[in-house]
This record gives structure tokens, C-alpha cells and sequence, in this order.
């Protein structure tokens, strides 16, 4: 029997009603602040400041949903990428000190923005799960729990037949249960930020990628190709799906790309044993596999790289692969669609936060941790451009800091991937 034809197509959109007619840009607004870039960022930065009563446009290049605030896997984690005790040695105590409160309780913000706007995003607030592969793996859990505990956080770290009953496999003997996170439909918590702009009376402006930025007087004159906008100040949010050459973010990170393969619903014992509790998980590999189910009972698996320039047979060859190890009971598993997306990296995994002029701010440097980071971000945003307050902010702002070589390091990871997972096709390497 043949396998089903496998989509490339991104589950967290198809599963939803399809979005309302886009509104595009076709002559000249004048606002008090213009948004660049409709994700997770710029439109939790346009709903506080239309809280407060300003005036703004939010211009997004493609539709709402289409770059990393869409396509992520829906994990809503608290932190960075790197221990918190790393943040603190790279930023200092005071600095790092602060961003990691900040980036600790922003899942709670999350979810917060979630129940106040009433947002049906298939929200759980059961927690995340940081699975060891190995020994050292059980060992670098081992130290993000203290590190984390020792700043008051809720976290527990689970073995023995706890932690294959959460886990749903007998392949992690150690993992660590943060208990402040979750999973959401990414696409849906992104449009259902979009609504409340526009619900709270914000333009938003879709298809209309920016072609220009200049300064005019008092005045920031954002171009399309369409039409204009004139704004006192601009919030620039585009992360790693920045265009154009006005845009001089993308000088500062360099382009990862992440990749997820979702099956066919899933259902009787041997699936709803796979993380019976709600929470998305990942393991410690160095290229990391991450794995949870959807509402609907999918699996969905994931890795660093991309799949959308591999074969069929790759996609379909990984994916049994990473099944098979975690999961055999499952038997044979059939794969519905596959997507990527891209992730903004800066080479010590901390975000960038920027005022290239006054009135201009900016952000990058997300680091895989988009939902949570954008969420706390945008509003912090936002609350510069209305107060102006530099001490309030998550992180000082940065001087620029162009990464050398961006798409040589792009190309290189990707080369890296590619050969990492074509040796787990291959059954050579896990």
C-alpha cells in the first residue's frame, strides 16, 4: 500500500477557519506610530498602544501569521535559550538578572493576553517538558533546574516512572517539567492578536512589504509599494523574515530554519500515552528533536533545519525514525504535511534590542523563543515609545552588531542539519 501524499503546508493554519479578507495599503495614512511586522511582536506593541490611546498602523509584508509567529511549534517557553546563569555571565547581574525575571514569568503574560482577549488558540497551561537524551543531557537539566529553582522558580525534575508516564516513553530517564509554560496553536494566537488590534480600533495593513524608510522632519515617512504612511515614531518587528535593504536588522542575525512534520490523528492507547498531560516537550541532542500532540490527537515532530528543499522519502524516512525510537508501540504512523520556518540567531543566543534613531526602535535576536519573548517584548516596546523610559526596558539597548558572514553560517548549520538527519535516516546516528 502506497503512503498517503504528504503536503507541505503549515498544520497550525490549515486546521483553522480560513482568515478574513486582508486589508491592503492604497494611499497615504498619517499615524502616531507605524508597526513594521504583523507577528507575535508588533501587534502585542499595537494592542498596548492602542490601549493607551494611540494612533497606529501595522504593515505587514505578507498576511498575518506567515513568518516564525505562525509557523513555530507552539511551545510557550519561559527564559532563553542559554541557562540563566549564562545570561547573567554574558550581561552581567544586574542586566541578566532582569531579563531573566522578565523571560521567566512571560509565559504567564501569554497566557494573561490569552484569557483577556479571549483568544481561541487551543491554549494549555500544563507546563513544557525538557527531555535527556544521555547522560550529559540528564546533567544539563540538572543544572537549569537548580539554576532555576535557586531564582524561585516552578520547575520539577522527573525520573524513574514518573517521568515515563509523562514523557510517554521509556527512552528519557530524566526530564525537566517546567510548570510555568504550555503549548498553543501559534497561528491562531497570532490572528487572534490581529483581531484585537482591529478591534480596538488599529489599521492593519496587509501584503504590503516596505520599501523604504526615511526621516522627514519630526516626521518617519514608511514607503510601500502601494502607498505611504507618515509617523511620529516606527516599532520595527520584523525578526528573521526581515526584507528589504532600508531594513538594517538583518545585519545583526543570522537565518536557522526549523522544521516539523505533523501525522494523521492519532488515536487509542499507544497515542494517548504520548505526553498524556498536554505539554510539548524537546530533548537536549545538539540537534534537538522536538516532539507534542495537537487537540485534534496528531503527533508532531520537529528539528533544527528545513525540509521544504528535501524529497518525500527524507521527510517521510527522519520522521519514522524519531518515531520508531521514542514511540514503537505506535506502529506504523502515517504523515499528513510538513513545513518550515526560520529563526533569527545571534551567536551568543540573546536578543538584540536597538534605537538607531530616536523615534525608530527595533528588535531580533529571538533565538527560537518567539511566543513568549515577542509577547513580553512588543509590549515593552510599546511602552518606550509612550514613556521613553530606557530603565524599563528588559535589556539596554545595543549597539549595532552586524554578524560576519550571516548566510555563510546559515549555509553551514543547514549543511550541518542536513547531514545530521540524512544519518538518522540512514540509522547511523540518533
Amino acid at each position: 500500500m502506497s503512503p498517503r501524499p504528504l503536503r507541505q503546508e503549515c498544520l497550525w493554519e490549515r486546521v483553522l477557519p480560513p482568515a478574513a479578507p486582508a486589508l491592503g495599503l492604497t494611499d497615504q495614512v498619517r499615524t502616531q506610530v507605524c508597526v513594521i511586522g504583523g507577528g507575535i511582536t508588533g501587534l502585542c506593541a499595537a494592542i498596548r498602544l492602542r490601549e493607551q490611546g494611540y494612533q497606529v498602523v501595522v504593515l505587514e509584508a505578507h498576511e498575518v501569521g506567515h513568518g516564525g509567529s505562525g509557523r513555530n511549534v507552539g511551545l510557550v517557553n519561559a527564559g532563553t535559550w542559554i541557562k540563566p546563569d549564562d545570561v547573567e555571565a554574558t550581561l552581567g547581574t544586574a542586566v541578566g538578572g532582569r531579563l531573566n525575571k522578565v523571560l521567566g514569568e512571560a509565559p504567564a503574560q501569554v497566557f494573561d493576553t490569552i484569557a483577556r482577549y479571549t483568544i481561541d488558540c487551543q491554549a494549555h497551561h500544563q507546563g513544557t517538558l525538557h527531555m535527556a537524551h544521555s547522560a550529559a543531557g540528564a546533567e544539563d537539566l540538572q543544572a537549569r533546574h537548580d539554576q532555576w529553582r535557586r531564582r524561585g522558580a516552578n520547575i520539577e525534575l522527573l525520573s524513574g516512572a514518573r517521568c515515563r508516564e509523562y514523557c510517554g516513553t521509556d527512552k528519557v530517564a530524566t526530564a525537566l517539567l517546567d510548570h510555568r509554560a504550555g503549548t498553543i496553536n501559534p497561528m491562531a494566537y497570532t490572528r487572534g492578536l490581529a483581531a484585537t488590534v482591529q478591534r480596538l480600533g488599529g489599521l492593519l495593513f496587509q501584503n504590503a512589504p516596505v520599501t523604504g524608510l526615511q526621516r522627514e522632519g519630526t516626521s518617519w515617512r514608511v514607503t510601500t509599494a502601494t502607498g505611504n504612511v507618515e509617523a511620529d515614531k516606527v516599532v520595527i518587528a520584523t525578526g528573521a523574515y526581515t526584507e528589504g535593504d532600508w531594513n538594517t536588522v538583518k545585519n545583526n542575525y543570522f537565518r536557522g530554519y526549523y522544521l516539523q512534520v505533523a501525522s494523521v490523528p492519532l488515536s487509542g492507547p499507544a497515542a494517548e500515552a504520548i505526553l498524556p498531560h498536554a505539554q510539548g516537550s524537546w530533548d537536549t541532542r545538539m540537534v534537538l528533536s522536538s516532539i507534542r500532540r495537537d487537540d485534534q490527537g496528531r503527533l508532531l515532530l520537529g528539528s533544527m533545519g528545513r525540509l521544504d528543499n528535501k524529497p518525500a522519502w527524507f521527510v517521510r524516512g527522519w520522521a519514522d525514525r524519531i518515531q520508531r525510537h521514542y514511540f514503537p508501540e505506535l506502529g506504523r504512523v502515517e504523515w499528513e504535511s510538513h513545513w518550515t520556518g526560520a529563526i533569527d540567531f545571534t551567536p551568543d543566543h540573546l536578543l538584540r534590542l536597538y534605537e538607531p534613531a530616536p523615534g525608530l526602535i527595533a528588535v531580533t535576536g529571538y533565538n527560537g523563543r518567539g511566543n513568549t519573548t515577542g509577547t513580553v517584548l512588543g509590549a515593552a516596546m510599546a511602552d518606550f515609545v509612550i514613556n521613553e523610559r530606557v530603565a524599563d526596558l528588559p535589556i539596554p539597548f545595543s549597539q549595532d552588531q552586524p554578524v560576519s558572514l550571516p548566510g555563510l553560517r546559515t549555509g553551514l548549520y543547514e549543511t550541518g542539519f542536513s547531514l545530521y538527519h540524512a544519518g538518522q535516516c540512514l540509522r547511523v546516528v540518533l
